[in-house]
């Protein structure tokens, strides 16, 4: 949907996915504005080439969107340490690789911004999502000493971090859990009761956010008021947590 919405406004756009099929339907009715390109972000080869594609087919990169990323449901005593590896690989540091494969061309061109996608619960913890919740803080993390960075040296490169509350994709239903839970059960809880924003809703705020150069852009209802929960309360905010997902979490099998 972000790829749709800056096509609208008449931008050039290089989709990826790790199926190139699955961006068809953006890309072959706006063939002489978009590609899309095979990428999956935990192989460097894989990045290297598509933004060495993308420079070849439109000359600059001048907004880097970092997307891609999945959830593992799992409590930490129970998560198993090669499933949270993969997660890092493509929710952290396929972030960090293609904005080590872009910046460079951004800061020679001298005109740039970096979008990195973290999540709601890159801003608070959620029991059972240790995992991700650890991924999405790290790169709110990494993205906001990036942005530090690029101000200190007065770079012409912005940098935003994106924080969604729930959105109406299909994160949860390509999730993985623990063995310990029913996948369907939470895929089901968070299309019910978490997913309120569409995703050409959330497109539009992360547009937005470029065209102001905001540093941190939040969306949804749901995001802003837990981010102001966690402000004023402090790390209370988790006792109110626990009690809440106590009542509607999915439980265990």
């Amino acid at each position: 949907e972000t790829a749709l919405a800056a096509l609208a406004k008449g931008h050039r756009v290089a989709v990826t996915a790790r199926n190139p099929s699955a961006v068809e339907d953006i890309v072959e009715p706006n063939a002489e504005r978009a590609i899309g390109l095979k990428l999956d972000v935990t192989d460097r080869d894989q990045i290297d080439a598509a933004v060495a594609a993308t420079l070849d087919r439109f000359g600059a990169i001048d907004v880097l969107v970092n997307n891609a990323g999945y959830g593992y449901m799992a409590a930490v005593e129970e998560g198993e340490d090669e499933e949270v590896r993969r997660l890092f690989d493509t929710n952290y540091f396929g972030v960090v690789q293609l904005i080590k494969a872009a910046l460079p061309g951004m800061r020679e061109r001298r005109r740039g911004h970096i979008v990195n996608i973290s999540s709601l619960f890159g801003l608070l913890a959620m029991p059972s999502q240790a995992a991700y919740n650890a991924a999405k803080f790290a790169v709110r993390g990494f993205s906001e000493a990036l942005r530090m960075e690029l101000l200190i040296s007065k770079a012409p490169v912005k940098m935003t971090v994106v924080h969604p509350g729930g959105i109406k994709t299909a994160i949860a239903r390509n999730a993985t859990v623990a063995e310990n839970y029913d996948q369907q059960s939470v895929a089901k809880f968070f299309d019910a009761k978490l997913a309120k924003t569409t995703p050409d809703q959330a497109a539009k705020v992360i547009l937005k956010g470029v065209e102001k150069g905001k540093g941190r852009v939040l969306i949804g209802s749901d995001a802003v008021a837990l981010d102001i929960i966690q402000r004023l309360t402090g790390s209370k905010y988790q006792r109110i947590i626990a009690l809440v997902a106590a009542r509607a979490m999915p439980q265990k099998k």
